[in-house]
């Protein structure tokens, strides 16, 4: 059983998001916590000056307001945080910064470059620091 559990959702696969939150609360000890974490990825430099601040708020707001929804639906305790940068370093600092003993992340179909899980379950089980699931 873990104490503290990270679980990284995407919004974009909430079904996904939904399996692993359900999972994390079967692996939960009595008096752990769950943290559902969402990255919102930071945009290119080229596409910055296009974009206004009002669409990575708004992006923020939409995460913070599924992932509520989620919570509810699925009726786990967990706190929120949404987070903005590259989605692996965001929840490698999440899982560091709240001293979790377990990340739980969902890979996708994976291409070529990175076959055996998705780019992001890549680089959150190359540098962790704690036990990582992926669920598949």
């Amino acid at each position: 059983m873990y104490k503290k559990i990270i679980v990284a959702v995407d919004v974009s696969a909430l079904e996904k998001g939904e399996r692993i939150l359900r999972t994390a609360s079967n692996l939960l000890d009595g008096d752990g916590t769950i943290l559902v974490v969402n990255v919102v990825e930071d945009m290119p430099g080229y596409l910055v000056s296009d974009l206004t601040v009002d669409l990575i708020v708004a992006a923020r707001k939409d995460a913070e307001t599924q992932l509520l929804e989620l919570r509810k639906k699925v009726g786990i305790e967990a706190d929120i945080e949404i987070r903005q940068g590259s989605p692996a370093r965001e929840i490698l600092a999440a899982s560091e910064e709240q001293g979790a003993d377990l990340i739980i992340v969902a890979s996708h179909i994976p291409d070529l470059s990175n076959y055996l899980i998705g780019a992001t379950a890549d680089r959150v089980v190359r540098h962790a620091t704690c036990s990582v699931l992926v669920d598949r």
